[in-house]
């Protein structure tokens, strides 16, 4: 077993947790077991782990191929980003606008918003919160579109040993820009409003500047594993320590975000959460790390399927329910939880067998015409 191949077993165990904590957590909008509540309470912070892993996956293949080439063929990048993203992403648009029963909730944000990528910003959740999941792959997607050309002009113009700087003042932004935007339309409001919520999550929430947290630690990570060899050698000699480190600080992120929507949580908690995965991501990738020697065919596959699912859970958790509904199958139980996440499972084996793969291979006939 290569390094490279051992070194994914980690990775899967992190996607797979982020995955079933986002489940969890959007399941709760829907009929369920009383214990959902409890477990599933801290599950947005899945879209967090998912937003450290991207970033650090992501820019260590651009400062690799740095390294090696000293320049990134950003065409090339592209291609793979849009044939990896785009054609389960239509296909979820076309589903959704198509087929209203496919809907969890009674209105869709404007089409130009979804097709731009730009639907995180001035998201209404309350009043558009059909597909609103959709926030965090916005977010993905100007960080893929803009981080190969920001770290190429870096390099070109020889200000790449600025880096690490930068991203400390891009997450310090993103922090002072939740202070700032907490004073401003929160701080006086009544928590138990729905009009706090709304803004809430349009100003806080769901808005590119104000959660760079995560990306933002996945791409240090991935710059000091690629260019500091003593940040490697300490990263591989105690992977261990490095979870068990993550683990208290996610408790202590946890413990701060008690109330999601508290002052506190809402400036400081998304950093907080970010660090602590962070450590997680390093304990994942340290060959000295159980993480990291550890395979799992169920956490495999569970990583592999999980953008497929991300994408579709909530249409097909919201059928799935009023399907059972209709026969006058109970669906607050676990037993018709287990029913919804398997058939989350069997559609995202759909998205793979009819979308990912063929596109997969256009993807490979592409690449190898522009050789």
């Amino acid at each position: 077993m290569t390094e490279h191949s051992q070194r994914l077993y980690g990775l899967d165990h992190l996607r797979s947790l982020a995955i079933i904590l986002v489940l969890l957590y959007h399941y709760r909008a829907f009929q369920h077991p009383g214990w959902v509540d409890s477990v599933g309470r801290f599950g947005w912070t899945g879209v967090d782990l998912f937003f450290v892993l991207s970033g650090f996956l992501i820019s260590g293949q651009l400062f690799r191929e740095l390294e090696n080439t000293q320049t990134i063929h950003w065409k090339t990048f592209y291609i793979k980003r849009f044939f990896r993203i785009i054609p389960p992403y239509a296909f979820t648009l076309f589903l959704y606008f198509t087929f209203p029963f496919f809907r969890e909730r009674e209105a869709l944000p404007q089409v130009w918003k979804l097709i731009t990528f730009t639907q995180n910003f001035g998201l209404d959740v309350i009043d558009q919160g059909t597909f609103s999941h959709a926030w965090s792959l916005c977010i993905e997607e100007q960080f893929y579109l803009i981080l190969p050309l920001f770290l190429l002009f870096l390099h070109q113009r020889n200000r790449f040993k600025y880096l690490v700087i930068l991203i400390v003042l891009f997450i310090a932004f993103s922090l002072v820009f939740r202070f700032m935007m907490w004073n401003e339309f929160l701080k006086t409001s009544n928590r138990d409003s729905l009009e706090f919520w709304r803004v809430w999550y349009m100003k806080i929430y769901y808005p590119t500047y104000t959660r760079l947290d995560g990306l933002g630690i996945g791409v240090l990570i991935g710059y000091l594993m690629q260019f500091s060899s003593v940040f490697q050698q300490k990263v591989h000699r105690y992977g261990n320590p490095l979870f068990f480190a993550g683990t208290l600080l996610l408790g202590l992120s946890f413990w701060i975000c008690n109330e999601q929507a508290s002052e506190g949580a809402s400036i400081f908690g998304f950093t907080g959460v970010a660090v602590s995965y962070g450590f997680m991501v390093m304990s994942a990738v340290s060959s000295s790390s159980f993480l990291f020697r550890s395979g799992s065919f169920i956490t495999a596959q569970l990583a592999a399927l999980s953008y497929a699912i991300y994408l579709s859970h909530k249409g097909i958790i919201h059928m799935v329910q009023h399907t059972l509904d209709y026969l006058g199958i109970q669906t607050a139980d676990t037993i018709s939880l287990f029913i919804c996440l398997l058939a989350c499972i069997a559609g995202a084996l759909l998205y793979r067998f009819v979308i990912e793969q063929p596109f997969a291979q256009l993807k490979k006939r592409v690449l190898s015409s522009k050789v």
